[in-house]
């Protein structure tokens, strides 16, 4: 289990088994969020199987799944409403975390810098220096 911090509340993983979900409890996890589409792997593996095992370890689940094409920004304010407004500490998990990391990253745009959003998304592991074009844009346009 590869669990890796991007906040003090937001954490990321890849693709979870779900003999995992006791030791993320004890851990001190209280969420999880499925960035995972069901497609992408075998039953034993999908969102209905995790969200079965997290929810006997007293967890919440939420599915969110994410691909290029969906990662849009009304799909990247629910994630974000998903990850503030739960039970902290949250754990979003996809096939590596680094899409759970970008649309974090995609959701601080004009909220942070984009410096502080792209060495914070470094220091849990994933160099997302690509997406300065797109958190700039984002941050103009909101204003941020």
């Amino acid at each position: 289990m590869d669990i890796r911090q991007i906040t003090p509340t937001y954490f990321v993983a890849p693709q979870l088994d779900p003999a995992d979900l006791p030791d993320i409890a004890a851990a001190g996890i209280k969420t999880v969020i499925c960035n995972r589409p069901d497609g992408e792997i075998p039953p034993a593996f999908q969102a209905n199987a995790i969200e079965t095992a997290t929810l006997a370890a007293g967890l919440t689940f939420h599915r969110l799944p994410l691909t290029h094409q969906t990662m849009t920004p009304d799909v990247v304010a629910k994630h974000m409403a998903l990850a503030e407004e739960t039970e902290t500490p949250v754990l979003a998990y996809c096939a590596s975390g680094t899409r759970s990391t970008v649309v974090w990253c995609l959701g601080q745009a004009g909220r942070m810098p984009t410096d502080d959003i792209l060495r914070t998304a470094r220091e849990g592991g994933y160099d997302l220096d690509a997406l300065r074009p797109t958190l700039d844009a984002i941050a103009s346009q909101s204003g941020g």
